[in-house]
């Protein structure tokens, strides 16, 4: 068993909370509290937030993480 670990970052949009909950719809779990930063480049907040999947499988760099 392995265990595999992503974050998710976005805007502050709703697109945002999407990706999240398509994640734990996957099986993802949540790792940690959401984060928030503002980016001055793009003027906007940012989001982020770390989830973790178990996975019957051997750990390889190379794993479209998103699609597991």
């Amino acid at each position: 068993m392995t265990t595999l670990y992503r974050c998710i970052t976005e805007d502050d949009t709703s697109q945002f909370c999407h990706r999240v909950s398509e994640a734990l719809s996957k099986g993802w779990s949540l790792h940690g509290s959401p984060t928030m930063a503002f980016d001055p480049v793009k003027g906007v907040m940012r989001m982020g937030q770390a989830v973790t999947k178990q996975v019957q499988a051997e750990y390889h760099p190379d794993m479209k993480l998103g699609q597991q």
